[in-house]
Order: structure tokens, then C-alpha cells, then sequence
């Protein structure tokens, strides 16, 4: 299992550096002026402009800024285009409501997927399931910005649900239990159609899994036992039907990292990857080259844990 772990850290951080590398070099070749300023403001002075690209490394070769915002940010000292504060005091700012929010979709997912994929084995080949199947379907179709719009018109009018940011007005202080539930309260939506994706991926690896384990022998004898249906369908199916759920949580992080860019932008939610839209449209490389640093760490590391619960999860399999 160390041996596993190790090779697969060194291999993760060569991916991460690859993928600074290509998404330095796209970010910084697509078209724009990097200036807060604008390009074309005849107020600032070629000689501003000048102090501008040497503090941030704009006259250097591309290679060579690329190494030079490397440096700075494993230094800790990469600073916004924008208004010079350190990257990663930006991004220490927001990513708690990012990991807030992302926990509380996985959890929402993993819940969700997990209890209409056992219900949809228990009633496979009814009206019900062919239903519940099409919901799924039309849930991994239907982009979650749409339903965002849809439900943000229609509980605008009939609800009192709040719609943006993590705090309502009047919560004048963040550590009591009103703030606790005014943040889950605003959490909530977000999460949920952040989650909407997951669950119907989640529920069909499930029910796949679940139908192809009732199947096996041991579940006959386990009937012919005399054992309870519950008892079989919990006991012995269900932990031999996880290993396509642990596996799909790989796949299932980098949907919720890229999928809280637009849930973030769309409910004004405070996290990293609103930050990520803002740096995109205002074109600050630092800030997209941290965040993308980070997100591919996140995921990286979120895969090694789904490989490490699967050895868990089915003792046969050996991670050596």
C-alpha cells in the first residue's frame, strides 16, 4: 500500500505539472490585454505600463514567466494582477465556501445515488424503473444552468428561499446558531443542483451493480438459506455492489469542481471558482494558474483516496 501511495503521489505531480504548464501557455496565448486598467486607457502612461510588466513578469519571455510565476507561487508570493494582494490569501478566502459547498453536493450525491440505485435493482423491469431511469437520463442532459434560471424565477415568486451569496441581511454575527442555519439555508439550493448530476450517475452505477451481484450463486444460497430479503439485499449485496460507486467518485470531483464555476457565478456564491469566472474575464494569469494548480491537486487527490476505499471497501483487491 506505501508503495502504491508514493508512486502514485510522483505520478500525480508530474501531471500537475503538465497541466500548469498547458494551462499557463493557453491562458496567456488567447487574446486580451492582461492590464487592470484596460489596454487602450489613455490616462496611464507608457511609463506605469512599463513598471507594470516588470513587476508582474509581462516583459519576460513566456517560458521564462512561466518558471517566474512558479516560483512565486510555491514561494507563497504570486500576486494578483488586479490589485497586488497574494494569490493565495485570495484563494484561502474562498475556499472554505468552496469546500463547503462541495462536500454538501458529494454527500448529496453519494446519499441520493445510493438509495434510488438499490430501490431501482428492487423494482428493475417495472413502470417505476423505466421512470426513474428516464429522470436520471434527463438529469445528466439538461444543464444545470438551465434548472439554476428555472428554480431561481419560480422561488423568487413562491418561496422565501435565499438565492445569493452565504449570509442574509441582518446576521450581524457569524459564530451563532442562526448564522450556522442562515449559511445552510443559503447552501442549500446551490448544493442540490450542484449534486443533480451526481446522483443520477451514481444511482445507475448502483443499479447496474446491484442487478449484476443478485445474480451471483451466493445470492441464490443465501435465499435458499432461508435468510430475510433485507438482510440479503444489505448484508451481502450491497457491499459487493460499492466498488463502481467508490470508482465513480473519481470521476464525480472534477464534475463538482467544474460545475461550482457556474453554480458560483449564478447564485453570487463566494468560492473559488466564482474567482476563477472573475480572473478568467479579467484575464489575470496568476490567479488562473494557482487555481488550476489547485483544482488539479484536489483532483488528483480525490482519485487516490476512491482507489485507496476500493481496496477497503473489496479486500481482494491488492493496490501493490
Amino acid at each position: 500500500m506505501t508503495t502504491f501511495i508514493l508512486r502514485r503521489l510522483l505520478i500525480s505531480a508530474v501531471l500537475v505539472i503538465f497541466i500548469s504548464i498547458i494551462s499557463f501557455f493557453i491562458i496567456t496565448l488567447t487574446p486580451g490585454s492582461p492590464y487592470p486598467w484596460g489596454d487602450m486607457n489613455p490616462d496611464i502612461s507608457q511609463e506605469v505600463k512599463d513598471n507594470f510588466r516588470k513587476q508582474f513578469h509581462l516583459d519576460e519571455p513566456i517560458w521564462k514567466q512561466y518558471l517566474l510565476n512558479m516560483r512565486d507561487l510555491l514561494g507563497g508570493n504570486l500576486r494578483s494582477l488586479k490589485d497586488g494582494r497574494s494569490v493565495l490569501a485570495r484563494i484561502t478566502e474562498r475556499l472554505p465556501a468552496t469546500l463547503a459547498l462541495n462536500l454538501c453536493a458529494l454527500t448529496i450525491a453519494l446519499t441520493f445515488g445510493l438509495l434510488i440505485g438499490i430501490y431501482s435493482s428492487r423494482i428493475a423491469g417495472t413502470w417505476k424503473d423505466t421512470a426513474l431511469s428516464t429522470l436520471c437520463f434527463a438529469l445528466l442532459a439538461i444543464p444545470e444552468f438551465w434548472v439554476a434560471y428555472l428554480l431561481i424565477i419560480g422561488l423568487t415568486s413562491w418561496l422565501a428561499i435565499p438565492l445569493m451569496g452565504t449570509v442574509s441581511h441582518g446576521i450581524l454575527y457569524p459564530s451563532t446558531a442562526a448564522a450556522w442555519l442562515d449559511g445552510i439555508w443559503h447552501l442549500a439550493l446551490p448544493a442540490t443542483l450542484l449534486a443533480l448530476g451526481g446522483i443520477a450517475a451514481q444511482s445507475r452505477y448502483v443499479r447496474a451493480s446491484m442487478l449484476e451481484t443478485l445474480r451471483e450463486d451466493y445470492i441464490r444460497t443465501a435465499y435458499a438459506k432461508g435468510l430475510a430479503p433485507d438482510k440479503v439485499l444489505y448484508h451481502h449485496a450491497l457491499r459487493n455492489s460499492l466498488r463502481p460507486v467508490i470508482t465513480g467518485i473519481g470521476g464525480l470531483l472534477p464534475a463538482l469542481i467544474g460545475g461550482a464555476v457556474i453554480i458560483e457565478t449564478i447564485f453570487a456564491y463566494p468560492g473559488i471558482g466564482r474567482l476563477g469566472s472573475q480572473a478568467v474575464m479579467e484575464r489575470a494569469y496568476p490567479t488562473l494558474l494557482a487555481l488550476n494548480v489547485l483544482t488539479a491537486v484536489l483532483v488528483l487527490l480525490g482519485t487516490l483516496l476512491a482507489d485507496i476505499l476500493y481496496s477497503v471497501v473489496d479486500p481482494r483487491v491488492r493496490l501493490e
